[in-house]
């Protein structure tokens, strides 16, 4: 019996995106063997197992023969189970018990099998299914039906899910059909996703840090809460992205690559639209915050992208996490460099970090007293070193709530869909002030475009001048108050800079003022 080879088409994640991959499988004479070749890793050497009785318990023959699979290309790392199902067909089509077609010789399957045979849903469909779809030679992607809503929003591609290796065959050898997977892509951006969110409505008292929250979501500011315990800092962190703008498509689709590659999508959603918050411990790892691995995979602040990063209690993260996070900040993207990958993830997170004005927690505070030294309370500070401070726009004081605010519900508490209107005024100027620009919000701005378009009045130039040489800020920090007066103005949907939109900057730089200059 002469040798017989067959061809199948899949597909692996390699960083953000798909990798696609040749599936060849000889079966030949020889000793009984199934070898795997092609740099895999111990999840796909495992297959060889999971293909053999789910070949075996979906009714067909395994042949006793030597069996190789070859991955190509060769130099790239193949990670996961999801080549498990293209392996499984083309051992049935080189033993003849699936025939080659012109339909599954354009054809992509991915998916990882159960030893009975069943499909089971696999990480990446998203990346996968996005990146066969620009193929030439590829028209549609067999998946686990478990993938099938979240690999069609890629519409480039025909999508069918299949639940068994059974199945799969049967539709192979048109003994059944299969109905293509479509998603509606806008409608799931339509639906209203914040019904059954906090809201900014239920936090009492606390006006100006909701305001300072305004306008960090309003610019994509960074922003800094400064207060006793109990505060409300946590409370108020919460609830900025229920008055983040609706995220677009491009921002959902990206959201979900990063969520699918790591397994974490919700079962039954297809599509994030919601913007993400993420509050890791603060005991967390570089790793585990960053990024990386052995095989790169994203970290807490690529899982926040497009959403918000909640560093709370700040300065008791590992002075190395806090540091690694300033090049991401200016940058919004994160390169994770091995031997073997270098792999560039999102970072464009929004940082919401907390904090205690001391390590006692009470300096400043009206009621208790604070029982820390300055010598204490300024190591305390230095734990957040100065050029990541800079890199904070918004820095505010959140002070104890009194208690004829919590008493009872004041009339004056807005929803977060009446701050999120604000908002998104906000940012629609933003978008048309940078159109053509690979950045739309206000803290993206350079120094070209500081000086282009932050116009200030007369008299907000000179209040802004004397603050700089009264608080000793840096240049970078000028910046920061400039491009904070900037979305100000836009909240309040003037072109130039006035007086009142320069001072309320200032006061949204607290660590500049005097009481904490000696720390």
């Amino acid at each position: 019996m002469i040798d017989v080879l067959a061809m199948i088409k899949s597909c692996v994640v390699s960083g953000l995106d798909g990798q696609p991959v040749i599936v060849e499988v000889d079966v030949g004479a020889g000793l009984a063997a199934f070898d795997i070749v092609g740099l895999p890793d111990a999840s796909v050497r495992e297959s060889r197992e999971r293909v053999r009785a789910a070949i075996k318990n979906s009714g067909f023959d395994f042949p006793i023969r030597r069996i190789t699979v070859n991955l190509a290309p060769a130099d790239i790392k193949k990670e996961g189970p999801s080549l498990d199902l293209p392996i499984a067909i083309g051992i049935l089509v080189a033993t003849g018990q699936v025939k080659m077609t012109d339909q599954l010789a354009r054809a992509a399957f991915v998916g990882e099998l159960s030893l009975e045979g069943t499909v089971r849903s696999i990480s990446g469909a998203l990346p996968i299914a996005d990146r066969l779809s620009a193929a030439d030679d590829i028209d549609c992607l067999y998946l686990p039906r478990g993938n099938a809503a979240e690999a069609a929003i890629s519409h480039e591609i025909t999508v069918y899910g299949v639940e068994s290796l059974g199945q799969l065959a049967d539709v192979l050898c048109g003994e059944t059909m299969l109905e293509a997977t479509t998603t509606d892509v806008e409608e799931l951006l339509r639906a209203d996703h914040t019904s059954d969110m906090v809201d900014m409505s239920d936090v009492l008292g606390q006006q100006a840090v909701k305001r300072a929250l305004e306008v960090a979501a309003a610019g994509a500011h960074n922003i800094l809460l400064i207060g006793p315990p109990g505060s409300g800092k946590t409370m108020l962190a919460r609830r900025l992205p229920t008055i983040l703008p609706q995220m677009s498509l491009a921002e959902s689709i990206e959201a979900t690559k990063i969520y699918s590659i790591c397994g974490m999508l919700p079962k039954g959603q297809a599509l994030i639209t919601s913007r993400p918050f993420r509050a890791p411990h603060h005991g967390a790892s570089s790793v585990s915050i960053i990024g990386g691995g052995a095989v790169p995979r994203p970290g807490e602040i690529s899982l926040a992208a497009h959403g918000v990063l909640f560093l709370d209690e700040m300065p008791e993260f590992h002075r190395d996490v806090l540091e690694a996070l300033r090049q991401p900040m200016e940058d919004h993207v994160v390169t994770i460099s091995r031997a073997s990958a270098r792999v560039d993830f999102p970072a464009c997170f929004q940082l919401v970090g907390a904090m205690n004005p001391c390590p006692c927690g009470y300096y400043g505070d009206s009621r208790k007293q604070c029982t820390c030294t300055p010598h204490q309370r300024n190591r305390y500070f230095q734990k957040i070193s100065g050029p990541l401070l800079d890199r904070i726009d918004i820095q505010i004081e959140v002070p104890r709530v009194q208690y004829q605010e919590i008493s009872g519900r004041s009339q004056d508490e807005e929803t977060s869909a009446v701050i999120r209107q604000r908002v998104q005024l906000a940012r629609q100027r933003q978008e048309q002030r940078f159109a053509g620009k690979p950045y739309s919000t206000n803290a993206q701005m350079g120094r070209k475009d500081l000086e282009r378009y932050c116009q200030l009045t007369d008299d907000a130039a000179l209040l802004l001048a004397e603050a700089f040489r009264t608080l000793g800020m840096s240049g970078r920090g000028h910046d920061r108050i400039l491009k904070i007066a900037r979305t100000i103005a836009d909240l309040a949907g003037t072109e130039n800079i006035a007086l009142e939109h320069v001072a309320e900057a200032i006061q949204f730089r607290s660590l500049d003022r005097e009481e904490f200059n000696d720390f």
